[in-house]
């Protein structure tokens, strides 16, 4: 038999082999993945409990220069008094506002119903206020423009639909949606370069965004065990797991670090 035939028989064999293998561990990889558990269950309110706390920063916050807004003078009149970075603001004993606490994991078996009531977000003062806002996949986001001159709110997400939208004095809101869970999503103004703040898209309702008093509530939390997650776009993030009984109020609170 000719040389050249028998070997390029044995490599066919043998290219064969390996292929009928490959398939074979990716079939098992892929039946040994088992699906994410159905949101079937409703949160019954009548047992549903609550999770509470304070946002602190152990140590001094940063020092920042106020913002220089002299490239547009309606923002200079519009803010006689020096106006700082929203970056990291702090509150007595060191409380820490703009940060998101919110149920990570724990209640991925529940349902939980788009909220019908849109978040707002204005531009005002030639910033935007509240620096971070926190809503649902899915629920609507309205942007507003207070001032008397022209804006454009452009969010950068990494998992969601990119939008840059201009929006002049007196004009409608504008109206979006994010379809899918991100904290957090970067968003500037193009035309005014300082002007930054964050949108947090979560599965749930379970959370919250702490003012200057640190302190954050978590309402209609059904009874099981979280890992609860609170967000700061300077410090990071820190988690903790938190156990809800049934009808009572569960405290956790958090300490960022000064860098």
């Amino acid at each position: 038999m000719n040389r050249k035939f028998v070997c390029w028989a044995a490599a066919f064999v043998l290219s064969a082999a390996i292929v009928g293998c490959s398939k074979s561990s990716n079939q098992s990889s892929s039946e040994g993945q088992s699906a994410a558990p159905a949101a079937t269950k409703t949160v019954d309110m009548a047992t549903a409990g609550s999770i509470s706390g304070v946002v602190k920063l152990d140590g001094a916050p940063p020092k920042y220069k106020p913002i220089n807004m002299s490239a547009d003078p309606y923002c200079v009149k519009a803010n006689p008094n020096p106006v700082f970075p929203d970056e990291v603001v702090t509150g007595d004993g060191g409380t820490l506002a703009n940060v998101v606490v919110y149920v990570k994991s724990g209640a991925e078996g529940y349902s939980f119903p788009t909220p019908s009531t849109p978040v707002t977000f204005d531009q005002k003062g030639c910033m935007y206020t509240p620096h971070v806002v926190a809503l649902m996949v899915g629920q609507e986001l309205q942007v507003l423009n207070s001032d008397n001159t022209t804006h454009n709110i452009h969010p950068t997400p990494a998992d969601n639909r990119e939008w840059n939208k201009s929006q002049p004095p007196n004009a409608p809101a504008i109206t979006d949606s994010f379809a899918r869970p991100e904290v957090a999503i970067p968003v500037k103004c193009n035309v005014h370069p300082w002007m930054k703040g964050y949108f947090a898209v979560l599965a749930n309702p379970l959370f919250s965004v702490t003012a200057k008093d640190g302190k954050f509530e978590i309402k209609g939390v059904p009874p099981g065990t979280y890992t609860v997650e609170a967000w700061q776009e300077k410090y990071g993030v820190l988690d903790q797991t938190v156990t809800v009984a049934a009808s009572q109020a569960a405290t956790s609170d958090f300490t960022f670090k000064a860098q």
